[in-house]
C-alpha cells in the first residue's frame, strides 16, 4: 500500500483542504501575510487546532513544490486519526481490559511508526500521540509501521494528561516508563493499562510523570543506560503481553 502526506499550496487550495474537514497536521504562513484571506485560513487552522508556523518567504519558497504557494502551505495526514474513545470500543469489542500506549515527546518518525507496529503485534487497542513536539501520521510512518496504521488506531490529542484524567474514569491507570523505576518484573502490569513512554533524550515529561501511577524500568546490564524509545516500548509492551498470559 502506498502512503502520502499530501502538501497542499496556495490560497484557495488550503481553505478548501481545512472546509472539507481534511486532518491538516500543520500549516506554514509567510511572516506579515494578513489579509483577509489569509485570516480566515489562520481562523480554520485555530478552529481544528492545526500547528501554526510563521516562516519567511524564503522558507516557503523553499518548501513549494509549485513556486505558487501565495503564503501558504498546509501539510495533511498521510492517514486518518482515530479518536481515543475508538481504542476502547476496540478493546470492548474484542472482551479485553484496555491496553494503550501513550507516547510523549517521540519527534523521530521511525520510531514512531515502529512503536506503532510493535502496538499491533502486542495487541494493543491504540497509540496516542500529542499535537505538539511529536510526529504525526507522516508517510514515513505509515511505511516504518509495516501496514500496522490500517489495523491499530492513532489518535492525537490536544493534552496529554487530560487525555490520561479522562482515561483513568473510565478505569484505567498508568505506568509510565523511567530508568529510576522499580525493575518491571517486579510491577504488576495487569488490568487496563496505559504505557507512557518519553524521548531517548528526556523522557517522559515531569507533569506526565506526575500523572502515572508508577514507574517501570528496564533492566540494564551493559555499558550504555538507554535503549532506542521503540525498543523500550516494545520490550515494556511485551512484559504487559507475558503477563497477561499467566492469567
Amino acid at each position: 500500500m502506498r502512503y502520502k502526506e499530501m502538501a497542499v499550496e496556495g490560497r484557495n487550495a488550503v481553505l478548501e483542504a481545512f472546509r472539507s474537514k481534511k486532518t491538516i497536521d500543520k500549516l506554514y504562513v509567510q511572516d506579515g501575510c494578513q489579509d483577509g484571506p489569509v485570516r480566515t485560513i489562520i481562523r480554520e487552522a485555530r478552529k481544528q487546532d492545526t500547528i501554526l508556523y510563521f516562516v519567511s518567504k524564503e522558507r516557503l519558497d523553499q518548501m513549494s513544490s509549485t513556486g505558487k504557494h501565495q503564503g501558504v502551505i498546509a501539510f495533511s495526514a498521510a492517514y486518518e486519526y482515530a479518536e481515543v474513545e475508538d481504542m476502547m470500543k476496540l478493546a470492548k469489542e474484542r472482551g479485553e481490559d484496555p491496553f494503550l500506549i501513550l507516547l510523549d515527546g517521540i519527534e523521530d518518525p521511525y520510531n514512531l511508526g515502529a512503536i506503532i507496529r510493535t502496538a499491533n503485534l502486542a495487541g494493543a487497542h491504540g497509540v496516542i500521540i500529542p499535537k505538539r513536539r511529536a510526529a504525526g501520521l507522516t508517510a514515513t510512518v505509515a511505511r516504518t509501521s509495516a501496514g500496522a496504521v490500517n489495523y491499530t488506531p492513532v489518535a492525537k490529542v490536544t493534552n496529554l494528561v487530560s487525555a490520561m484524567e479522562d482515561l483513568k474514569k473510565q478505569g484505567l491507570w498508568f505506568v509510565c516508563a523511567d530508568m529510576g523505576g522499580e525493575t518491571m518484573y517486579r510491577c504488576s502490569l495487569r488490568g487496563p493499562i496505559g504505557l507512557v513512554v518519553g524521548n531517548e533524550g528526556e523522557g517522559v515529561s515531569r507533569l506526565v510523570k506526575e500523572h502515572c501511577d508508577f514507574t517501570a524500568s528496564i533492566p540494564m546490564k551493559g555499558n550504555i543506560d538507554s535503549l532506542n524509545a521503540s525498543v523500550a516500548a516494545g520490550v515494556l509492551a511485551y512484559e504487559i503481553v507475558r503477563q497477561r498470559m499467566e492469567r
